[in-house]
């Protein structure tokens, strides 16, 4: 999954929503699906990164945004090798292997951009 803020939504998210739009073109669909956010939203927005579909699983929940005071809750069933990192830094990561659960919601803090 990638969960992001207004500030981030330029970088990894940006990327999952040109190829979510450029792979609508080509199959016809000319409808443009781009997230519009701010730096200053106080929203997330969250995708799933590979939305699987199996025998055993669907994929009805891919993108959603979380609102202030909303919460999504995420539980690993990954037996090994699960990871939680930021930004693209997979150094430093939180394990999220099977049984456990992640609690994301919106900060009460802001990113502030500083300019000397």
């Amino acid at each position: 999954m990638i969960v992001s803020t207004g500030v981030g939504s330029t970088g990894w998210l940006s990327s999952v929503c040109n190829m979510a739009d450029g792979f609508a073109a080509w199959t016809g669909d000319r409808t443009e699906h781009r997230i519009k956010m701010t730096w200053e939203d106080r929203r997330l927005v969250w995708v799933v990164r590979e939305p699987f579909r199996s025998k055993l699983s669907g994929s009805d929940l891919v993108a959603g945004y979380l609102e202030q005071g909303q919460e999504l809750v995420i539980e690993s069933l990954m037996p090994s090798n699960g990871v939680i990192f930021s930004d693209g830094v997979e150094a430093d990561y939180l394990e999220f292997t099977s049984g456990t659960i992640a609690r994301i919601g919106v900060s009460p803090q802001c990113a502030r951009l500083v300019v000397p």
